[in-house]
């Protein structure tokens, strides 16, 4: 094992003031659940429940909901089984409260230190870890094996930007990524990239994205919306980040001389930015307003800020054109699918290297439109906003693509079935 690891875990160690020092500071922020808080040491929130657990890391929002349907279908696999769920985000904590089935708990995960990690799996026992897609922290990643315990590592994905810098640490990737027993690739791509930066046994089955069903919506709060609206056209800028918003509205106000009465929705990524957005957006000159500060949309709104959490669904639903944010900025877009799901004509920034194989399928299907920037952007809305024939077909090829993959989670539990069985042996045995 490289001596990286070593040295890892001498830093941490020797880092713990600074560590605490940093924990406090994202708990002033917001970041962190101030009474949840023991959980990010280790210190289980609940006792360890009797019977086969299997620890499913998901690092957000985004892997966490890619692993729900596998969550679902884990428990209805077993009665006596029960599946821990770690999330590192507030965001996603609650998300989790909301949708997981029973038998399913969620911790936070913890910081990444020996004592930390140790506590944890001292108390939680997992008979199987599952790690969702790319957040590798050494000591989090090594000690299960170290214990015994299998890890598979599910809808794998490895980033260009992030192949670069493993490249640069072959042995400590090699010796993270040898911790697990199967390597089960979210692309074809992606496995190539496992492969060579030395994990063991990789296979590619499919992209669990494709299994997550479509956001839920609350019929009535959908049937407000709409009273609410009414025959305005509007698209939905979903999911945006920090230097999104200030471009979005200036796209709408070049546009809007020519679609009048143009709404644009902004769904935030992170809810808790939304009064921040209001004001910024007020300062250039837009009517804004706040749906967690229960604004109501009027005839003279230009944006509405739909700073709410787990209501995207309801957005996707009503807005026949929808933008995926986190692409206008380099940093690496948000999930298509969840549009392509909901009937959304799909407009896409150019920095979408997250989803490049998602976006490679939207692109060659001509189910999605990916621009070069804002004005680009501008020009690709205008467009769409004049072309409901278009819309139309955008849409419908892209839930044809998000169609493709139904099978992804049988195909998943085929692989871990041996895994799933050696647990039901083990529980049968004691």
């Amino acid at each position: 094992m490289t001596a990286l690891l070593p040295l890892y875990r001498i830093t941490t160690n020797l880092g713990a003031p600074l560590i605490a020092a940093y924990l406090r500071r994202r708990m002033v922020l917001g970041k962190e659940d101030p009474i949840r808080f023991g959980e990010r040491k280790g210190i289980a929130g609940r006792p360890r429940p009797d019977g086969p657990l299997i620890w499913i890391h998901a690092a957000s929002v985004g892997e966490a909901l890619s692993m729900l349907p596998l969550t679902e279908k884990l428990l209805q696999s077993s009665s006596s089984l029960t599946v821990l769920m770690t999330t590192g985000t507030v965001t996603s904590a609650e998300l989790m409260r909301q949708r997981l089935p029973a038998r399913a708990i969620h911790q936070f995960v913890p910081v990444d230190r020996l004592p930390y990690v140790r506590r944890f799996l001292d108390h939680w026992r997992p008979d199987l870890v599952l790690w969702a897609e790319s957040e590798f922290w050494p000591n989090l990643v090594t000690l299960p094996p170290a214990r015994g315990i299998p890890m598979v590592l599910v809808n794998g994905r490895i980033s260009p930007d992030s192949m670069e810098k493993w490249r640069r640490w072959p042995g400590l990737s090699r010796a993270l990524l040898r911790g697990f027993d199967l390597c089960l690739a979210q692309s074809a791509q992606d496995a190539d990239r496992l492969t060579e930066l030395g994990a063991g046994l990789v296979r590619y089955v499919g992209n669990l994205k494709f299994a997550v069903p479509p956001l839920p919506v609350d019929a009535d709060e959908l049937a407000g919306l709409q009273h609410a609206i009414g025959d305005r056209p509007v698209w939905l800028a979903a999911s945006t980040h920090p230097g999104e918003e200030a471009l979005i509205y200036d796209i709408h106000r070049n546009i809007e001389p020519r679609h009048r009465r143009l709404l644009t929705i902004i769904v935030p990524r992170h809810p808790d930015r939304g009064r921040h957005i209001a004001e910024q957006l007020s300062s250039m000159g837009a009517n804004v307003t706040r749906r967690a500060a229960e604004e109501h949309i009027s005839a003279e709104t230009d944006v509405y800020v739909a700073d709410t959490l787990g209501e995207l669904g309801l957005f996707f639903r009503y807005s026949p054109i929808a933008f995926m944010g986190k692409s206008l900025v380099d940093l690496g877009g948000q999930n298509p699918l969840e549009a392509a799901k909901l009937d959304c004509a799909i407009l896409l920034g150019p920095h979408m290297w997250n989803f490049s194989d998602i976006v490679s399928r939207l692109t060659s299907a001509d189910a999605a439109e990916q621009v070069l920037g804002p004005e680009a952007l501008a020009a690709a809305l205008g467009g769409l906003l004049s072309d409901e024939t278009r819309r139309r077909e955008l849409a419908e090829r892209a839930a044809a693509v998000a169609a493709e993959e139904m099978g992804v989670l049988d195909a998943v539990m085929n692989e871990l079935a041996p895994y799933i069985e050696d647990l039901e042996d083990a529980g049968a045995a004691s």
